[in-house]
C-alpha cells in the first residue's frame, strides 16, 4: 500500500519567525502514522533552521528548486550539494511557477531529478497542464510527455522513489479545483505512463500527489480516489491548523 504524502509548498511567504513558529505549532501533533507523511517545502533562507527544528520529529523539510550542477559560478542559485549538507530530503522540480516565469523546461527538470537522485534527495516532480490546453484536449499528451522527459535515463528504482505530482495549472490559487474523479483519470494515466516505461511493480510503488486549490473541505474526497496518494498543498499548507488537518486525512 502506497504512504499518502502530504506536502505544504509555501512558495514566497513568511519570515522566519512565522516559519519557526508553525513548525513549534505542528511537529507534536502531527500522527506517527505509517500511512502518511509531512513535508513542509520553505524558502531557501529558512531550511536550516527548519532542519533543526524538526530532527527527531516527524515533518520533514524540503527545498522548492535547486540547481542542477554541484557547484559553479551559477549566481543566486543553490546545489543539491548545499541541500544535503544541511539536512534537507526532499525537492519541488518544475513547479509551473517555475516554468512560466523562471525558463524551467522538461529537459532541466530531468536534469535535476537526476542530480537529486546523485545526492539522496527525494524529487517531487510536478507535471500540469494549462486551461487552454485542457480546452483543447491535450492533458494527456502534455502531462504524458513531462512525465517522460522527468525520469527519462533513471533506473526503475529511482522511478519508483520519485513523488510525482499532478497540479493542473489552472487549478493553482484560483480556488478552482478539478473533480476527484477527473484528477483521479489524469494520476491513472500517469501511473500507465510509468508502467509503459518501466514495468507494473514500479508503476504501483510511484506515488502520485494532487495539487491544485487543495484544502480540508475536499482533501477527503481526493485523497479517497485510487491512484491519488497524497496533495502538494499551496495556500492552505500556510496555517498549522488547516495543514494538521491535510496530513490527518492522509490516515484515513
Amino acid at each position: 500500500m502506497r504512504k499518502k504524502i502530504i506536502a505544504g509548498n509555501w512558495k514566497m511567504n513568511k519570515t522566519l519567525s512565522e516559519a519557526t513558529q508553525f513548525v513549534d505549532d505542528v511537529v507534536g501533533k502531527i500522527p506517527a502514522d505509517e500511512k502518511v507523511e509531512a513535508i513542509v517545502c520553505a524558502p531557501f533562507p529558512y531550511l536550516a533552521s527548519l532542519v533543526e527544528k524538526t530532527k527527531g520529529t516527524n515533518l520533514k523539510v524540503s527545498a522548492q528548486n535547486m540547481h542542477f550542477e554541484d557547484n559553479g559560478a551559477f549566481t543566486g542559485e543553490v546545489s543539491p550539494v548545499m541541500l544535503t549538507d544541511i539536512g534537507v530530503t526532499h525537492v519541488v522540480l518544475g513547479h509551473s511557477e517555475r516554468r512560466e516565469y523562471f525558463a524551467e523546461t522538461d529537459e532541466t527538470v530531468n536534469k535535476k531529478t537526476h542530480a537529486a537522485f546523485n545526492h539522496g534527495l527525494t524529487p517531487i516532480v510536478c507535471v500540469g497542464e494549462t486551461l487552454e490546453q485542457r480546452e483543447a484536449n491535450e492533458t494527456k499528451s502534455l502531462v504524458e510527455t513531462q512525465v517522460k522527459k522527468a525520469i527519462e535515463g533513471l533506473s526503475n528504482e529511482q522511478i519508483a522513489k520519485t513523488i510525482i505530482a499532478y497540479e493542473p495549472i489552472w487549478a493553482i490559487g484560483t480556488g478552482k479545483t478539478a473533480s476527484s474523479e477527473d484528477a483521479n483519470e489524469v494520476c491513472a494515466h500517469i501511473r500507465n505512463v510509468v508502467k509503459e516505461v518501466t514495468d507494473e511493480a514500479t508503476a504501483q510503488a510511484v506515488v502520485i500527489q494532487y495539487g491544485g486549490s487543495v484544502k480540508p473541505s475536499n482533501v477527503d474526497e481526493l485523497l479517497a480516489q485510487s491512484d491519488i496518494d497524497g496533495a502538494l498543498v499551496g495556500g492552505a499548507s500556510l496555517e498549522a491548523d488547516s495543514f494538521l488537518q491535510l496530513v490527518e486525512a492522509g490516515t484515513k
